[in-house]
């Protein structure tokens, strides 16, 4: 076992998992991929504090939820991949009756506490069976809340940090801080800290407003039937893998520019969404950003617009050999 990680992996009060070269095709939607060199899985919150304490300063993080939003290169990553989804996934109402419009005799809305690794889709469902409206968004997003709040996830005309009241973070130490908006530079998928930190979100409390519990759970279901109709949910993808353009749609420039079904290897633009890429069976992870920068390319070249992308990529390509 690599020194390295001696003192994490010697630290006999850690409750979670630790595991050397781990296939990371397994943990990302894309079902591609390389090796993560670590790949921790905490207890709990508590847990990840404790890992974070021990962890060497020098060693690279890199936190994984559902892996909807995420490539690693086909060369692996270097450094550990701590993964949330199975580890923080506290879900509560809370009673901020402060946080009411002032002049209410009854508050007027809500607080849900959500940790990062619980998948977003719980959370617009928790939130309408507590009569709290405004997250069903939520429900169309196929990642986790801590993905959610560190892109400013949104779809449907509704973006996360729109209901953020507060958040926690966790830095290299181990230490948790609890944050403001008014700390973040938010945009459209993109967040940002004023001040330089080294921090990621393990929380977050939302404050929604109350509502007809049983609309929201209806328009939940009309939300999941339109993604299901509209998306190639039968094959590995990680979901939109450009941002939209101001005053444009991705999808709409990318089919324009003809690249629908285009394949790269055994990755393909869908044809039935052409935002999404997906493996057709047995893409590696090149194929795939092969594909990512041949749309590019050809939007740009075309429309002069350089598309974005939303999709994080993690490591290095493997090394060519003639």
């Amino acid at each position: 076992m690599s020194d390295v990680m001696s003192a994490a992996t010697a630290t006999p009060a850690l409750r979670g998992a630790l595991a050397h070269d781990v296939d990371m095709s397994r943990h990302v939607s894309w079902r591609a991929g390389g090796r993560a060199e670590w790949f921790f899985t905490p207890a709990d919150l508590d847990d990840l504090c404790l890992f974070l304490g021990t962890c060497p300063m020098d060693m690279p993080l890199h936190f994984v939820g559902l892996g909807s939003n995420l490539l690693i290169r086909d060369g692996g990553v270097r450094g550990t991949i701590i993964h949330l989804h199975t580890a923080l996934r506290a879900l509560r109402c809370e009673d901020r009756r402060h946080e009411a419009r002032a002049g209410d005799a009854t508050p007027s809305f809500g607080v849900v506490y959500s940790e990062a690794g619980v998948a977003s889709p719980k959370l617009a469902r928790f939130a309408a069976n507590h009569d709290l409206v405004g997250a069903e968004f939520l429900a169309g997003i196929p990642g986790t809340v801590g993905g959610a709040l560190a892109m400013n996830a949104g779809c449907y005309g509704s973006e996360t940090w729109s209901y953020v009241s507060r958040v926690l973070t966790i830095d290299r130490k181990g230490a948790l801080h609890k944050r403001s908006p008014k700390d973040f530079g938010v945009g459209y998928r993109h967040v940002e800290a004023k001040q330089a930190r080294e921090e990621w979100f393990v929380a977050a409390w939302f404050l929604l407003p109350r509502g007809d519990g049983m609309a929201s759970r209806r328009k939940i279901t009309e939300l999941l039937e339109k993604r299901v109709a509209s998306q190639p949910l039968n094959l590995p993808n990680a979901g939109s893998v450009f941002r939209n353009p101001p005053g444009d749609h991705a999808a709409r420039l990318i089919e324009s520019c003809g690249l629908k079904g285009v394949y790269a290897g055994k990755a393909q633009v869908s044809e039935k969404h052409a935002n999404f890429i997906v493996n057709r069976g047995g893409a590696t992870a090149t194929d795939i950003e092969d594909l990512i920068s041949l749309v590019q390319e050809r939007v740009a070249a075309r429309t002069g617009i350089q598309l974005q992308r939303e999709v994080r990529i993690l490591g290095v390509r493997p090394e060519v050999t003639t």
